[in-house]
């Protein structure tokens, strides 16, 4: 089998899903690779904030995050086999590890439009550009 081609989304900016998603589909096609999705949400439940919010605030958030995670590839990728990962920590960190713990041969992602503190790219694109043990993709936002 093939390494599995690791697509990358936030849910909350969603200017470039489709994008994404049909890159990645598009990519994992041509190896015959297996596709895999992931999102990450920020680990709020450590920090101080954390204090502020119910207990199973971060429970309800991975499961939301999951479903909306699952919608979104049935509408762009309809009928396309599709592992679907949840995590939550810092974004660059987490896409990596999900990378290495699948053996992602590809990591397929947005980068923000760049402002004068991260020109070039976004900073967890970056980062995940520098520290990758696999190819990465990067899709830069149109606006």
């Amino acid at each position: 089998m093939k390494p599995p081609v690791l697509a990358a989304l936030d849910l909350v900016d969603e200017a470039l899903h489709d994008a994404i998603l049909t890159k990645a589909a598009q990519l994992a096609r041509l190896d015959d690779a297996p596709l895999a999705v992931a999102t990450v949400l920020p680990d709020f439940g450590l920090s101080m904030v954390g204090t502020y919010f119910p207990a199973d605030t971060a429970q309800r958030a991975l499961a939301d995050a999951s479903v909306r995670l699952h919608a979104l590839t049935d509408r762009i990728l309809p009928g396309l086999p599709v592992s679907h990962i949840v995590t939550q920590g810092a974004i660059y960190h987490e896409i990596l590890e999900q990378a290495d713990r699948i053996g992602a041969g590809l990591i397929v992602m947005g980068a923000h439009r760049p402002e004068l503190a991260d020109y070039l790219l976004g900073p967890n694109a970056a980062r995940v550009l520098r520290h990758a043990r696999c190819s990465v993709f990067v899709l830069r936002d149109p606006g």
